[in-house]
């Protein structure tokens, strides 16, 4: 399956970010707690250069909590500050600046040295598409400053934003990559919204998709199609009893694999199949 999403505005984005980045003091770059690894840019270190990095891990409510905490004592040994967050709960959101008042310590102590006192923050939040950064803005904010959605491309342009303790940050829209040379990659990014749908064959993502689950959380498939995988089943199988399970059928019997595509894709990715986690 040959999966590529890099439309001209992820261009016009990646030249803003190396633009804009000498007037922020350091990043927070989102990733998906579901595929920590897969879901960061590789193109994001070269634009950002030597500016400090803070990764949060977002969407962990709907990740396998015990993957999330290893990838965070990963991402802590490769000498990345990495913190788990769910922007539907705001009760970490004040582990974000406690990490960022951290990473800036050293600069804020040479500000004081020089006589500039409780000087904002300017903080660049970057990430690929879908994965959160728009909620994660308003959660900070306290309100709507961002616009948000579930599908990926809603933010378009760059927009400041102040908060109540000063800080400012500068929310960019998602961006991806020209190329993906691990189809696994992009299979991932593919599952969890990253891309869209409408440039994909959806009943082949949702193939590999079930296969995936078949191996690794057979139960949850189990449990919420009310169905039996027998051993030796395609992804595709598996796609085709979950829509006869679930009554999608056209005439002649014939059974609607892209209707049921599109339901287990968005079950999936509304958690609805449990906290997953795809790497």
């Amino acid at each position: 399956m040959n999966i590529q999403w890099f439309p001209g505005h992820m261009t016009k984005t990646k030249r803003m970010i190396a633009e804009h980045i000498r007037l922020c003091d350091c990043v927070i770059e989102l990733c998906d707690a579901r595929c920590p690894q897969s879901s960061r840019n590789p193109l994001l270190p070269s634009l950002i250069g030597n500016k400090k990095l803070l990764l949060v891990i977002n969407k962990s409510d709907i990740a396998d909590p015990v993957q999330t905490q290893k990838w965070i004592e990963r991402f802590k040994k490769e000498g990345i500050m990495a913190i788990a967050l769910s922007c539907n709960d705001s009760k970490g959101i004040g582990k974000v600046f406690d990490a960022v008042k951290e990473l800036l310590k050293e600069k804020t102590e040479r500000d004081k040295a020089r006589g500039y006192v409780n000087k904002p923050a300017r903080v660049m939040v970057c990430g690929i598409p879908n994965v959160g950064k728009s909620s994660f803005i308003n959660k900070l904010y306290g309100k709507a400053a961002a616009k948000a959605g579930d599908k990926p491309g809603v933010t378009r342009g760059k927009q400041w934003i102040t908060l109540k303790n000063g800080m400012e940050l500068l929310d960019t829209p998602g961006i991806l990559w020209p190329k993906f040379e691990d189809k696994d990659v992009a299979l991932r990014l593919a599952f969890t919204g990253a891309i869209k749908d409408d440039v994909l064959d959806v009943e082949e993502l949702c193939a590999h998709l079930c296969s995936y689950m078949a191996k690794n959380y057979p139960e949850r498939l189990k449990e919420r199609y009310k169905t039996e995988l027998t051993e030796g089943l395609s992804g595709y199988d598996i796609l085709t009893l979950i829509s006869r399970k679930r009554g999608f059928i056209l005439k002649g019997n014939e059974v609607d694999t892209l209707r049921g595509a599109n339901v287990v894709l968005d079950e999936f990715r509304g958690a609805k199949l449990g906290r997953i986690t795809l790497e």
